[in-house]
């Protein structure tokens, strides 16, 4: 029996891009998947795009205020049903073959996350590799170090969902606490393939390709709250 797959897109003012993501994602789905969006009071035509589609397998959930980044892929994730579940940035676009091959990937792995080219706001060629740029790589304290887990590139199963969720209040990067719990209760894959277009415009919500802006004792703050955090997963 195949899995059904959740998508879980997080909107917020995406009109300039929104309509060429949901068209990459939808042409890989199965009538019996969902992409589930949550939105965060957009005030520009994202939501008339949405509701343009016309698709069923399109759920949309609108905030009831303000959850920023974070809290609003918290809410679309809440609504998934699918036994494995994608992240997907409003902004970005799809090659055709990367559900399929995470889905393939999935048969030995909790989570799958895979390499994309990055690209700008017109389409150009940033990095060849997203995964080469940022150096990425598998292993708990290499990305307690720097997060190798960046969420539009991700899927994971349900099991790790159950995990994660609720997210903790200080978590400030949700893919961050994903990967870390995929690290220490299950088996992450690193697929070298580049699945997508990751695209970087001045509108992105976190600068991933850099260093954070935070200072050296919030880092440091972060990490700790982490740790504690992943403690009480350990033990789940």
């Amino acid at each position: 029996m195949s899995k059904v797959c959740s998508v879980c897109m997080a909107t917020y003012n995406g009109e300039a891009y929104i309509k060429q993501q949901v068209e990459s994602i939808l042409i890989q789905l199965s009538p019996t998947d969902e992409l589930i969006i949550s939105d965060d009071g957009s005030t520009d035509d994202t939501l008339q795009l949405l509701h343009s589609f016309n698709d069923k397998r399109i759920k949309i959930f609108p905030n009831n205020r303000h959850k920023g980044p974070v809290g609003n892929f918290e809410n679309a994730l809440m609504k998934a049903s699918g036994d494995i579940i994608f992240l997907a940035d409003q902004d970005d676009k799809w090659k055709a073959d990367k559900v399929s091959t995470h889905l393939f990937l999935h048969k030995n792995n909790d989570l799958v996350i895979s390499d994309a080219v990055v690209v700008d706001q017109d389409g150009k060629t940033v990095f060849n590799s997203f995964f080469e740029e940022r150096g990425s790589k598998p292993g708990f304290i290499n990305n307690i170090k720097r997060n190798s887990y960046i969420g539009c590139c991700m899927s994971f199963n349900r099991r790790i969902l159950n995990l994660a969720l609720p997210f903790p209040s200080y978590i400030h990067m949700h893919d961050w606490w994903i990967g870390l719990i995929a690290e220490i209760k299950g088996k992450p894959y690193f697929c070298t393939d580049k699945l997508m277009y990751y695209v970087r415009h001045q509108n992105n919500a976190s600068p991933t390709l850099g260093y954070s802006g935070y200072s050296a004792f919030k880092r440091m703050k972060n990490r700790f709250q982490l740790l504690v955090g992943l403690l009480s997963v350990l033990f789940k």
